[in-house]
């Protein structure tokens, strides 16, 4: 009976612990003395968001993704794209890239989607696997559609494009040694060096909890 009890002493401080550890970690971001310029990334399909309360919470900026692939443009890019700029935040768009898509389409898509800004940050390409594109091109074909994505886009915008590779497509393609592109990085918590050169852009949360979005968010800072 005795150990019995004990055993459920020892499940509930265990239990309150882990509520405690995982409400400070879904509250937590970089200290703004070290990294003064934050802000965060929408996901596809995201929601409504109260841009003003995401200011409040100490966002610098946000990005929000416009385009996926060729053929996809997200509902929700066009009123958040107008509503940033009145909520003090500025703003960036991300095209996601598609693996089994021309690069020029995809381009295509973007330049046509995402008007240009004088005030616009960088767009930002993100390079990441995705369920369904199972394509794995070759190394030099990969890096050759990227480099003319690039090359499409900053003649749209005007502005050099911002590379955010995932970690697994960095180890697989070392993508950030052929494109000299600032990068932007992924990693909780811990800052990354996967990258053939510091970062430039950090996500280091993807599970943070603020005021006016609906779910975790994804926190990143900028280097100094």
């Amino acid at each position: 009976m005795r150990r019995s009890v004990l055993f459920a002493i020892v499940l509930a401080v265990v239990g309150t612990l882990g509520i405690v550890g995982w409400h400070k970690a879904t509250r937590w971001r970089p200290a703004p003395a070290d990294y003064p310029l934050q802000g965060i990334d929408l996901s596809e399909g995201a929601g409504a968001v109260e841009w003003p309360m995401v200011r409040a919470a100490g966002a610098d900026f946000a990005y929000v993704v416009a385009t996926s692939g060729r053929d996809r443009r997200d509902a929700g890019f066009e009123a958040n794209w107008a509503a940033l700029p009145e909520a003090g935040l500025r703003r960036g768009a991300v095209h996601v890239y598609s693996l089994c898509q021309p690069p020029v389409d995809q381009a295509n898509a973007f330049n046509t989607f995402v008007p240009t800004s004088a005030d616009a940050l960088p767009m930002a390409v993100d390079v990441s696997f995705h369920d369904d594109c199972t394509a794995r091109p070759e190394r030099a074909a990969l890096v050759a559609d990227l480099a003319r994505f690039v090359t499409m886009v900053e003649t749209h915008t005007g502005k050099p494009a911002l590379l955010r590779i995932a970690k697994p497509v960095e180890s697989r393609y070392a993508l950030t040694e052929a494109l000299h592109r600032p990068t932007w990085e992924m990693a909780n918590f811990r800052a990354p060096d996967y990258a053939a050169r510091p970062w430039a852009m950090w996500r280091a949360s993807d599970i943070r909890r603020i005021d006016g979005v609906e779910g975790p968010v994804n926190w990143d800072v900028v280097a100094q």
